[in-house]
């Protein structure tokens, strides 16, 4: 165990030394400033994303409704991960590569965010979610990793997480998402 997290926090410390510098913390205020928009617009956000980035995708829209840090009014979040139902029928009918995108076609207007979580940057239904955002007028937002894959170059803003685990990536999406959280907190309502 203790050889374990000794490994952890090496491999933790090289990931936030090459992640968090000043070009992507400077995505990550970029990215804070047009949630607070959406936002302010009355619009909302919608968050997808494949396995641990589906859980992420429903913890941060959980951070959104319910609180981060501030006792405030709820903000509009939607996890498109959350429905089974839907997720279901919509693969079983169109396929998985659709789950996402048909939800996004039904609940997305113009001036929503669609913030998508990738950890390798290639997922089909993620980048096809991507593409049906587009079409609606909705600001896209990547967290990805590695070399950011197809998604850095689909999407408007892109935070990529330099690491070269996957556990690692995830890790420091949630970090960023935290931070964005307390950000907008903090930009909203103190």
């Amino acid at each position: 165990m203790k050889n374990h997290f000794a490994s952890l926090i090496q491999g933790h410390q090289e990931a936030f030394d090459k992640t968090f510098v000043p070009a992507q913390i400077e995505v990550l205020h970029k990215i804070t400033h047009a949630i607070v928009n959406v936002l302010k617009s009355g619009n909302k956000i919608l968050i997808c994303g494949n396995g641990g980035s589906a859980s992420d995708s429903q913890h941060v829209a959980a951070e959104f409704i319910g609180r981060f840090s501030t006792e405030r009014i709820s903000l509009p979040a939607i996890a498109l991960t959350a429905d089974t139902a839907a997720l279901t029928a919509i693969g079983n009918d169109y396929g998985f590569d659709k789950v996402f995108s048909r939800q996004i076609e039904g609940l997305g207007k113009k001036g929503d965010v669609l913030i998508t979580i990738s950890t390798s940057g290639r997922s089909p239904n993620i980048l096809e979610a991507i593409g049906q955002a587009k079409q609606q007028g909705i600001l896209t937002i990547g967290f990805t990793g590695k070399d950011g894959g197809i998604l850095k170059d689909a999407v408007d803003l892109c935070f990529i997480a330099k690491a070269n685990k996957t556990t690692h990536v995830q890790e420091m999406h949630i970090t960023a998402l935290h931070a964005i959280c307390e950000a907008v907190e903090n930009i909203l309502f103190e």
